[in-house]
């Protein structure tokens, strides 16, 4: 926990308080969870329907919440159907492209479920794996689950400088969070319901997951990793997340574990 060295008393004290206290077993009723399933959306007509296909295949209780970030490629239009074909539950239009960050939050907060999950709308994470990122949330284990694609799981043999790139970030988002995670920029991060909506977050890019992993190490949240499987694409398939993305997260690990959240009824203040 880094609250002692970059963040003053006061500020951790305002922290804490904006976020439900989880200790000790906290077990979910199997019977009773409900999965909300977060789906920012640009420009990939080619794998939401698959997608959604695979998310509805996963034996849990869910909602299905897509958002679409202003894409230009016929995705609204294939997201309009699936809505009124019922496949998903919530479909979400933004005017104007914001990133994938603006879109987790624009989905976070329409959902409804004790755990929520990201899913990118292609198809290089399986929605298979989610029984090895819900069990210990379920078992009142943790509070976050980090889907690692470094920890054994069978994975599509791609870029070198990638994986070298995500080391670096992971390392120095563990030396100031104080975590030992593998794959802090895994898409694939469970959390607890309450817990996630309690999150201030601010990010619209790509900055969403070094974020979201400060603000788990203020909230002082227990947090598992599991390992998963990973389908990376190519650019040529439609990646999206480049270089400048990657010195970015430099940027934004400083940044989030240095600056403490403004919290939401101070931001509501500053609005009127």
């Amino acid at each position: 926990m880094m609250s002692s060295r970059f963040l003053t008393p006061s500020s951790v004290a305002t922290v804490e308080a904006s976020i439900p206290r989880l200790r000790g077993l906290t077990p979910l009723d199997p019977q009773n969870v409900r999965l909300s399933v977060l789906i920012p959306v640009y420009n990939e007509r080619n794998t939401i329907e698959l997608i959604i296909e695979q998310v509805r295949a996963v034996p849990v209780s869910l909602e299905i919440i897509c958002v679409n970030d202003c894409s230009t490629d016929g995705s609204a239009e294939i997201l309009d159907r699936l809505k009124a074909e019922e496949r998903i539950d919530i479909l979400i239009h933004k005017a104007r492209n914001e990133g994938k960050g603006a879109a987790i939050r624009t989905a976070l907060a329409a959902s409804t479920g004790n755990i929520v999950i990201v899913q990118d709308a292609d198809l290089e994470y399986d929605p298979a794996d989610w029984p090895f990122l819900l069990e210990p949330i379920v078992e009142g284990k943790a509070d976050a689950v980090f889907g690692s694609r470094f920890l054994s799981g069978p994975h599509r043999v791609l870029y070198y400088w990638h994986s070298v790139g995500n080391s670096i970030l992971t390392t120095l988002s563990n030396m100031f969070t104080n975590l030992n995670l593998t794959d802090m920029e895994t898409c694939y991060k469970a959390i607890r319901g309450d817990l996630a909506r309690a999150l201030v977050l601010t990010s619209d890019r790509f900055g969403f997951e070094p974020e979201v992993t400060a603000r788990l190490a203020q909230a002082k949240a227990r947090i598992y990793e599991v390992p998963i499987s990973y389908s990376g694409r190519t650019y040529e398939e439609g990646k999206k997340i480049g270089w400048r993305d990657g010195l970015a997260a430099f940027w934004h690990i400083v940044r989030y574990n240095l600056v403490p959240p403004v919290t939401r009824n101070t931001t509501e203040s500053a609005r009127r």
